[in-house]
């Protein structure tokens, strides 16, 4: 590949719930799906379309191959998008841009693992966010074993070409820390101090197609501004450091 474009799925209705719950300090969070099936709220569809009439800009010939987290608030989000642009641009699903699997901690909030799961939660602090597992859930190390597939998958379908690729926050992060060699420490840092936003796009390029990519913009929510949609900001955990 060429360039690399990240989005950020536009908000959702987990989204919404989550932060409700963290600023209510309820245990549970009230989520109204499975987290695959968690749809955009009436904000991210707003999102979604802004997106699109920025990717409506694109020359033809400056169009990207777009593949998509099969989870529907991302798959929503690359679907709106792509029609409002004008891009006649299949959507390919890959699993591997799926969300991190939480496994035992699914729909408790912060409050909700000190209470209900204590042991858990001192173990999540001793190993920090990048190699604490919960049980039936992925590490961020997990993610990352098969985000390197799918970036290898991309070299060699999509060689000199762009694409943009439709996931969620932490992909997003973990995918900065494979293209840039970033450290463990490197990468918590980013994550303890930036919230990746709803529908911002991050812009990666390396214009012979092989060799070290270059972070040309990060996290940028411009064309949801400069029309008045609502720029929203749904973060994870702060505590990420190990202690």
């Amino acid at each position: 590949m060429a360039e690399l474009l990240l989005v950020r799925h536009g908000e959702s209705q987990g989204n919404v719930a989550a932060t409700l719950a963290h600023q209510s300090g309820a245990h549970v969070i009230s989520v109204p799906a499975r987290d695959a099936d968690v749809e955009l709220s009436d904000t991210g569809r707003e999102q979604a379309l802004a997106l699109g009439r920025l990717f409506a800009g694109f020359p033809e010939d400056g169009r990207a191959a777009v593949w998509s987290s099969p989870y529907l608030r991302a798959r929503q989000t690359a679907e709106l998008a792509v029609h409002t642009g004008g891009w006649n641009t299949p959507v390919t699903l890959d699993e591997r841009l799926r969300d991190r699997e939480l496994g035992i901690l699914d729909m408790l909030t912060s409050a909700g693992v000190e209470a209900r799961l204590p042991q858990e939660a001192e173990r999540r602090r001793w190993l920090g966010k990048f190699y604490y597992r919960p049980p039936g859930g992925e590490s961020w190390a997990d993610v990352v074993l098969r985000l390197r597939s799918l970036i290898a998958d991309l070299d060699r379908l999509h060689p000199g070409q762009r694409v943009l690729l439709v996931c969620h926050d932490a992909v997003i992060l973990l995918i900065r820390y494979i293209l840039e060699g970033l450290t463990e420490p490197e990468l918590l840092d980013i994550a303890a101090s930036t919230a990746i936003l709803n529908a911002s796009v991050s812009r990666f390029v390396r214009p012979d197609g092989t060799g070290p990519w270059t972070l040309e913009s990060f996290n940028m929510a411009d064309h949801l501004m400069s029309e008045g949609v609502p720029v929203t900001e749904h973060a994870g955990d702060a505590n990420v450091h190990p202690t």
